[in-house]
This record gives structure tokens, C-alpha cells and sequence, in this order.
């Protein structure tokens, strides 16, 4: 089962959920557990999860190479680069890298094979272990401007058999697209504010083109307003938690420490969400299956 956990801005606390979901199973499930930290601008679930780090290898995107001597300047390859890394001038290629997404189009459709592929550094891939927990993650290169390649890097290493957890970047760009991708479940968390309400509605569209179930977590949930719980019930979308606001958990998160290290309080929270999923990708499972149509997923409330 692959849950990703996602939201539409960052800081509504996104990590803190996938992280301590993701200890909640390794203490609490018999099944196998790995988090794959997809938010790979700025990975951050090791510093809660502090993984023995045993794997490090660079990852690399392929891009084209012009040999002047073959090139007749006919402009095909900037033809079929949706990406506009490519710009034929009356004597000049130019080859734009940061843009490039190594499809390999230009040099396939090159009439003169004048182009070649180059492997060109974009990030590192890690792996290792927290306890129980399998730990993957992508770090970036600075500068890099597209995050897609190393994240579907870092999904690579799902493992079919294993509970895989999934920290998304926030937002709803296209890093977010290839993250959510191929999920059983989405959860989106947000927080009772005017900003938090605009950019989940903006999340539950993406998830719902991508055809994701999805349930909903709200955080600092007793502070702002009603409104975010308005818009779920309109939309049918279940509220599997409601976390409260907690000076202390602010406390642990500046220290690097994962909630459910410190308090064992919260582990029903977490318990509870764990139960709702389960059981709404089990329905989402038998509806795909049988052909039915469902509409509405229901509401329900939960500390």
C-alpha cells in the first residue's frame, strides 16, 4: 500500500504527519514500513526519523550533445522538445541543460544522428534504516530546476511488499504530480486558516484529476476558523484527524524530535487515521474491482 501525504502550502505540518505515521506502523503493524522523502528541494524527515544512512549514489539526467560536423541546423530536434531545452539558430544549437527532461526525442528524431546523450549530475539518492523503518530520500542539486527525474528516482525503490509512506512536496506543481502518482491514498493536510482552505482546494483538484482517494487532516486544528471543515463536508471528503494546537509539539519539532518519541499521548491520533485509511482503500479497492460507481466518500471526525 503506498499513502502519500501531501498539502497545499508548506508548513501545515505535512512531515510531522508522514513521519510519525510511518512510526506508528513500525510500532504498531506487523507489516513492513519504509518513507520515501519525495520532497527532495528539501528533505527534512531524517532529522525526526535520523536514519543510519548506508547508500549514496549520485543520480543523473541524460542530455544532448550536438556534433557540428553532422548538424544541417534543420531544427527538428527544437521541433520536438516540448520543453524548449533546444534553440537552432542559422549556425548554433543551443542546448539549455537545466531545462532538459532526458527524454531522448531530439536524438531519436535527429535525421542526421548529429546528437548525442551526456549524463549531467542532478542530485543523490540515499537510503538506510531508522529502527524498522526502510529510508529513502533525494537531495537536489542547488540550482537544479527540475525535481521530477530524482523523485522518480527516489520511487524506484518502493517495495511492493512494504506500508511505503510518501512526504510530498507541498504545493501542486508538477514535483507534487509525480509524487502523488500511483498512490492508493493521499492524505492532505491543511490548517483552519483562509490560506490553508485556498491552497486544499487547489490539492483536492489535483488529487481528483489524478483520480487519488483522498482524506483530510487538519492541524493547530482548534485555532482559526470552521471554514476548511465547511469545504470538506460540502466536497464529501472525509476528516480522518484533527490535531490540536500543543505549544510542545512546536517545542519537539524545533529539536528534531518526532511526536510520538515524546508523547505517547497522540498515538490514538495516529491509530485512528491508520484505521480510516485502511479501511477507505479496502472500499476503493472492492469498488474498482466490482465496476461501481461511488460517489461521496462521507465525513468523519477524529482527534
Amino acid at each position: 500500500m503506498i499513502i502519500s501525504v501531501a498539502s497545499g502550502k508548506g508548513g501545515t505540518g505535512k512531515t510531522t504527519v508522514a513521519v510519525n505515521l510511518a512510526l506508528f506502523l513500525a510500532r504498531e503493524n506487523s507489516a513492513k514500513v519504509q518513507l520515501l522523502d519525495c520532497d527532495v528541494e528539501e528533505p527534512n524527515a531524517h532529522l525526526f526519523l535520523k536514519p543510519n544512512l548506508e547508500s549514496s549514489w549520485p543520480v543523473s539526467i541524460p542530455v544532448p550533445r550536438i556534433d557540428k560536423s553532422k548538424c544541417t541546423y534543420c531544427g527538428k530536434c527544437a521541433e520536438v522538445c516540448a520543453f524548449n531545452a533546444l534553440a537552432v539558430l542559422k549556425d548554433q544549437v543551443l542546448v539549455f541543460d537545466q531545462l532538459c527532461h532526458g527524454c531522448g526525442g531530439c536524438a531519436l528524431l535527429c535525421p542526421e544522428k548529429a546528437i548525442t546523450e551526456q549524463d549531467r549530475e542532478m542530485g543523490i539518492l540515499e537510503t538506510g534504516k531508522s529502527g524498522s523503518i526502510d529510508f529513502v530520500h533525494g537531495r537536489l542539486n542547488i540550482g537544479e530546476a527540475m525535481a521530477g527525474p530524482l523523485i522518480r528516482t527516489v520511487k524506484e525503490r518502493i517495495d511492493p511488499n512494504s506500508v511505503t509512506i510518501i512526504d510530498v512536496p507541498p504545493g501542486t506543481s508538477c514535483p507534487v504530480v509525480e509524487s502523488v502518482k500511483g498512490s492508493d491514498y493521499t492524505l492532505l493536510v491543511t490548517e483552519p486558516t483562509p490560506f490553508g482552505l485556498n491552497d486544499l482546494e487547489l490539492a483536492v483538484g489535483l488529487v481528483r484529476a489524478l483520480e487519488i482517494p483522498t482524506g483530510v487532516v487538519i492541524n493547530r486544528a482548534d485555532l482559526g476558523d470552521l471554514k476548511v471543515k465547511e469545504y470538506c463536508e460540502k466536497e464529501a471528503i472525509p476528516v480522518l484527524s484533527e490535531i490540536p494546537y500543543d505549544p510542545n509539539l512546536a517545542r519537539l519539532y524545533s529539536r528534531g524530535v518526532a511526536i510520538l518519541h515524546r508523547e505517547e499521548k497522540y498515538l490514538r491520533v495516529f491509530a485512528r487515521m491508520w484505521s480510516l485509511i485502511e479501511s477507505r482503500v479496502e472500499v476503493e479497492s472492492q469498488t474498482k474491482s466490482s465496476g461501481a460507481i461511488v460517489s461521496g466518500n462521507g465525513h468523519e471526525n477524529a482527534l
